[in-house]
């Protein structure tokens, strides 16, 4: 009879891993199906924080009702920021211009850029807005100089 050492490894390591494999299955199963659905929570649930209120607390830190800060109103030329014109001599062109901090656009004359404002006109290195193409500007915006 002959007999092959190395394949008499090979079968007992397969059938430990089986084995083991199979051990493994029926710790998992165990847990799993031992941990029935009556198990305590960790933490309590969160709750929500009572409303505060702002002037309350700025009383309690000492500022004096009367002082309420206003909120600082943006102008309407730092709202826009003018990168690019394509000027026609027809009066007519575009503008590259970012509203807002927001990504640039490109806008026609006459098209609106915000709410109540359009692009009136566009010059070699400035671009007027305003309320109304027939208004009187409201912001002029200039290219900045090139260094």
């Amino acid at each position: 009879m002959v007999s092959n050492p190395g394949n008499r490894w090979a079968v007992a390591g397969g059938t430990f891993l089986l084995w083991g494999l199979a051990a493994a299955s029926a710790v998992y199963w165990a847990i799993k199906l031992g941990s029935g659905p009556g198990t305590v929570p960790i933490a309590p649930p969160a709750q929500s924080a009572p409303a505060s209120d702002p002037a309350a607390i700025a009383r309690l830190l000492g500022a004096s009702p009367v002082a309420a800060a206003a909120a600082p109103v943006a102008s309407l030329s730092s709202r826009f920021t003018l990168l690019g014109v394509v000027a026609e001599s027809d009066g007519g062109g575009a503008a590259l211009i970012s509203v807002d901090g927001k990504p640039p656009k490109p806008y026609r004359v006459g098209a609106a850029l915000d709410e109540g404002l359009v692009l009136q006109s566009v010059q070699a290195r400035r671009a007027a807005i305003g309320a109304s193409m027939q208004s009187p500007p409201a912001v002029t915006l200039e290219l900045p100089l090139r260094k």
